[in-house]
């Protein structure tokens, strides 16, 4: 193994690290029934921290995709056909969870008052 090289297992252990953060920050706008509207501020801040991460993924995804075009590299066809797929889920997860985001800042502002 090459001593500049990163191994594939510790890459592989730390995005899905990552994406079990991502998931622990976005399970209260998951399930947006069950959340004490009393104490919404820190579930406000936890949900846009995971979605966050999750317009990250995305962008590495996009980059992924753009970069093998811009350097000349072919990119294989199965490759392609998967992060194009996997960057379609993350951009239908963003928008849900955009919509529900709203939904909670809505449900918010019928008290009254800033939430900030």
């Amino acid at each position: 193994m090459k001593p500049d090289r990163i191994d594939r297992r510790i890459v592989f252990v730390f995005s899905l690290l990552l994406w079990l953060i991502t998931a622990w920050f976005l399970y209260p706008l998951i399930n947006l029934d069950q959340v004490d509207m009393s104490n919404v501020k820190p579930y406000l801040y936890r949900s846009l921290l995971g979605l966050t991460l999750l317009i990250i993924f995305f962008g590495k995804t996009m980059f992924d995709l753009i970069y093998p075009w811009v350097v000349g590299r072919k990119l294989p066809v199965m490759n392609a056909v998967f992060l194009t797929l996997y960057a379609l889920a993350l951009s239908g997860g963003i928008v849900f969870l955009l919509i529900r985001l709203a939904l909670l800042f809505m449900r918010n502002r019928q008290g009254g008052g800033l939430i900030f």
